[in-house]
């Protein structure tokens, strides 16, 4: 059950990154043009984005789960070429690695900076990613440039992908290990239900929903009545703005 703490109380917000903080949608959808601008007119995918997002969602979790030991920029390359053999349009290894390379070039959303840097006098502040060191690198330099993170575990050193649950093992052991962070005192922020919100319950984790679907329908994030059972987040916001605000809201009340 969700719990009735404050969440002032808590001590650590741990963050999916591409999907919650950075536009992993909008980054991937853009850098798939080349494939879809080959499709005629008349093709069901052609003006579809929510279908083609789901098309490479399907690519990429078959080869996170056929190389799980795989670097991030790996797994997008190879999942890019999957899918232009199954739309049956042209792609070469140049185009696959341009797109494997390009996580870095996806924008953060416009309130994700200013929320953690506020959100910084709270809690520490941890990033639990899917990608690999030197992606998230890039975009800690360039897009989110500013937060200070206390820890960063990637899938790289875990050797799993979320929604393994490994990886929120791996998070739980090292919270305590390297910041002294109890499992209690976490709260998992992320806007993907089956990629974050299934395993964090399944750990014992307490979460927030950060539902970024409400402009643009969110295929990453998934629709909450799929996953009624499986799921138990306390929290739900709109948006990392959202949430700091609540959360400044909260500690002035206390």
């Amino acid at each position: 059950m969700p719990t009735s703490r404050p969440i002032t109380s808590f001590k650590c917000l741990t963050f999916d990154c591409y999907g919650t903080l950075v536009d992993w949608e909008g980054g991937i959808y853009k850098s798939l043009s080349p494939l879809v601008q080959q499709l005629p007119e008349s093709h069901p995918l052609r003006n579809d984005r929510a279908a083609v997002l789901k098309a490479f969602v399907r690519n990429e979790g078959i080869v996170q789960r056929e190389r799980p030991d795989a670097l991030y920029s790996s797994v997008l390359s190879d999942a890019y070429g999957r899918l232009a053999e199954e739309l049956g349009v042209k792609s070469n290894k140049e185009n696959q690695d341009a797109f494997g390379n390009g996580v870095g070039d996806w924008p953060a959303y416009p309130d994700s900076v200013e929320a953690l840097q506020r959100l910084k006098r709270h809690y520490k502040l941890v990033i639990l990613s899917n990608v690999d060191r030197e992606s998230f690198s890039r975009t800690l330099s360039q897009q989110l440039a500013g937060v200070d993170f206390d820890a960063v575990y990637t899938a790289q050193e875990i050797g799993s992908y979320k929604p393994d649950l490994r990886n929120f093992e791996y998070l739980i052991k090292h919270c305590e290990e390297d910041l002294g962070v109890k499992k209690e005192d976490i709260i998992h922020t992320a806007q993907a239900l089956h990629h974050d919100h299934v395993p964090a319950k399944q750990s014992g984790l307490d979460s927030a929903w950060i539902d970024r679907g409400v402009e643009i329908k969110s295929v990453m994030g998934g629709e909450l009545k799929d996953y009624k059972d499986k799921v138990d987040f306390t929290w739900h916001f709109r948006s990392m703005g959202e949430m700091a605000d609540a959360v400044q809201k909260a500690a002035t009340q206390a």
